[in-house]
């Protein structure tokens, strides 16, 4: 695995890394447009101009179109797309899902794919939708692990091959449906099934399985999440571990005239302006793009620029250490994202192990904030820090400090630590001078942490806020508690 996924780059649990295919390198996190060998409606070269590293195809479509079935084996994939860099092809596991069946074998489609020259060949899964029975959903995933099983001992050439992760919404299936692909050391593993989660705004519940099932695989495995393809959801999807993105959402939308944004979708007949300055937008009104005939090649053509514009912010946002920030902002253009964001802090534990212990500064962007991995990374880390003798906590300075033998500094969400670490990285994060109820909480836990660990030493707690929490009674107990607002 290590050979053909190296991970340059690291923020939260997204990172930056390079996918080696015989086709070439492309750098991850990024989108695999979603290509119709029958009906492609943006030219490919432009789609290159665009951003497209990589594409996917459905290798099913070719297999039972007569046309294309004999020009892919003849010519091969590349040329039947028009396209040299990688494709990965999927194996019509999505009609299976819809129609109920497929008129091909788990073999037949793995050496379909590998007779045509595909970079990325994934096997004939069982796509288990959400809420299903749990039995049904262990049934299908033995089946699934079972036809995975016998492609991954049948092709071990260069063509990369998916094991795709399967369990529909039960988190230890997923989990072990992860472990057990592990063992079987595929090349890129999707997390399959979870369309209809996003077409239903359960993001919530998207992140439970993106969390379950990066939990049973190796944290250097290259993950695809199918079907991913609106652009509001990609910064937490990508700040949970996702690698690979295959967008069809830039010409279903478009063909129902749709104009894609990061923060949602607008219908083209109720746009009066154009809140995009892509090449599309910079040279047409709404009007004019309402009017022209050929709308639907341009609307696709700009969400797939908007798709591409927020996965290099995602990308410059892991490099400058502040992932976190724009998932919060991104979760907070709609209710189900910001539920989201708060699932997704249930998991800082998780996310902690993953996340630099070195940034510049982290910026406090609400009270979700106060359950970032940062500020639970310092909890842990608390007992580190001894105090003898007497110390004053406070947020800003006093005339009584001299009279102090430690003076140390009350900061929400993280709670105290030694005045001389202020400028330090994660101490120096950025907030707002009234903090809200859940940051109070989260520091006056930390600070009775603090005091209960050091019980020799004697605490004159200078409280400088009007928010008054319950906790403060209990540091009344243990310390000196000065309000300074009563």
């Amino acid at each position: 695995m290590s050979s053909i996924f190296e991970i340059t780059q690291k923020d939260a649990s997204g990172r930056i890394g390079k996918l080696v295919t015989r086709h070439g390198t492309i750098e991850t996190p990024t989108i695999m447009p979603v290509i119709n060998p029958n009906i492609p409606l943006i030219d490919i070269d432009e789609m290159k101009d665009i951003g497209a590293q990589i594409l996917i195809t459905n290798s099913y479509i070719i297999y039972r179109s007569e046309k294309l079935h004999d020009k892919a084996l003849n010519e091969g994939l590349h040329e039947l797309i028009g396209f040299d860099g990688p494709i990965m092809t999927d194996s019509g596991s999505f009609q299976l899902s819809v129609y109920g069946d497929v008129e091909i074998t788990n073999e037949e489609i793995i050496d379909f794919q590998k007779k045509i020259g595909s970079d990325i060949a994934v096997p004939l899964d069982i796509p288990t939708p959400p809420d299903v029975s749990y039995e049904k959903a262990s049934s299908e995933i033995n089946t699934t692990v079972e036809r995975l099983k016998k492609a991954r001992e049948k092709f071990t050439d260069d063509m990369l091959l998916a094991g795709p992760v399967q369990g529909s919404t039960y988190s230890d299936l997923r989990e072990k449906c992860a472990q057990e692909l592990t063992e079987l050391d595929f090349d890129v593993y999707p997390i399959g099934a979870v369309v209809p989660l996003m077409e239903d705004y359960r993001y919530s519940k998207l992140v439970d399985v993106i969390v379950s099932s990066k939990k049973g695989l190796k944290p250097s495995s290259p993950v695809h999440l199918f079907g991913a393809g609106h652009p509001m959801g990609f910064a937490l999807e990508v700040a949970l571990g996702c690698d690979l993105f295959d967008s069809a959402a830039y010409a279903l939308y478009a063909k129902n005239k749709r104009y894609i944004t990061v923060y949602g979708t607008y219908h083209l007949e109720n746009l009066h302006y154009l809140p995009c300055s892509c090449p599309v937008c910079a040279n047409y009104t709404a009007q004019e793009l309402k009017s022209a005939e050929n709308n639907v090649e341009l609307l696709a053509k700009h969400n797939l620029y908007v798709t591409f514009e927020e996965m290099n912010l995602i990308k410059q946002s892991i490099k400058e250490g502040d992932l976190l920030e724009l998932v919060e902002q991104r979760c907070r253009s709609h209710p189900r994202l910001l539920e989201a964001l708060k699932t997704m802090y249930k998991y800082s534990d998780w996310l902690e192990k993953y996340n630099p212990v070195t940034k510049s500064t982290i910026f406090y962007c609400g009270p979700e904030s106060s359950k970032r991995p940062e500020v639970l990374h310092f909890s842990k880390r608390i007992e580190r820090f001894t105090v003898n003798g007497s110390a004053i906590i406070r947020s800003n300075s006093t005339k009584q400090d001299d009279e102090f033998d430690n003076i140390l500094m009350f900061k929400p969400p993280l709670g105290t630590f030694p005045v001389e670490l202020l400028e330090t990285y994660p101490f120096n994060i950025e907030t707002i001078s009234s903090p809200d109820y859940e940051s109070i909480e989260v520091a006056l836990l930390n600070t009775i942490k603090l005091i209960e660990q050091n019980p020799e030493a004697n605490f004159t707690f200078v409280y400088e806020y009007d928010l008054y929490h319950p906790l403060l009674d209990k540091i009344s107990e243990m310390a000196n508690l000065v309000r300074k607002y009563e």
